[in-house]
């Protein structure tokens, strides 16, 4: 846990080179702007799936409406004598059949305004994760790689630790360019080609950080005259 947390505090997001830096600043509000315009595009989503419950609700309020009419004419009809009976239960059966298609259309409402709340939440996801899954974990890497290296550079034996990083991953091509024998020069401890190679590690993980400490001298290597 410790450690992990120190590699969070020490994560550096941003490189130091000013073109590498403005690019990825353009990354970042790029995707931001793509994150507002998924929501948008949610929202829009919505509002078309909602559109598709107005019949329903146009049928619940006209169907409400028309129920209560034939129940107050039901109750009216009650009131005529001998015959009242008779001609106020078929209304008030007829208010009763008309209450439950009313109650269909609401339910129909109501069914379409859920499905419009979760397919514009999934769209609006979906088309975020696109994008956000291909910058994320780009983003990461880099700061952990520069946030690793930038603790090297500032620790004991930062120089060398980097020098060796670089030989480790760096391309042959980039290597080539340090020295004709990279390797050689680090085992000898060839201050020059220790801290071109330190530097190369540093512009590779997008850092500038001070090397303030010297390289620590390799051990000879077994079988090698000493000179």
């Amino acid at each position: 846990m410790e450690r992990a947390g120190a590699a969070l505090v020490s994560l550096r997001p941003y490189a130091v080179a000013p073109g590498r830096r403005a690019a990825q600043v353009l990354a970042d509000v790029l995707v931001l702007a793509w994150a507002c315009a998924c929501v948008l595009i949610g929202r829009a989503v919505h509002d078309a799936i909602s559109q598709l419950s107005r019949p329903g609700l146009q049928l619940q309020s006209g169907a409400g409406g028309l129920a209560e009419q034939l129940r107050s004419a039901g109750r009216a009809a009650q009131e005529v004598p001998v015959v009242g009976d008779e001609l106020g239960g078929p209304l008030d059966d007829a208010g009763g059949s008309v209450d439950q298609l009313a109650d269909a259309g609401g339910s129909l409402a109501a069914s379409l305004q859920d499905l419009a709340d979760v397919v514009s939440v999934v769209v609006a996801l979906l088309l975020l994760l696109l994008v956000v899954a291909m910058w994320l974990p780009m983003r990461l890497r880099f700061a952990l790689r520069a946030g690793r290296v930038h603790r090297l550079a500032t620790g004991p034996g930062g120089t060398d630790l980097l020098a060796l990083r670089a030989l480790a991953f760096q391309p042959p091509a980039a290597l080539a360019r340090i020295s004709p024998d990279p390797v050689g020069d680090w085992r000898r401890g060839d201050p020059g080609a220790v801290r071109r190679l330190a530097a190369l590690e540093l512009r590779a993980a997008g850092v500038a950080a001070p090397l303030t400490q010297p390289p620590v001298p390799a051990p000879p290597v077994p079988g090698r005259a000493q000179g």
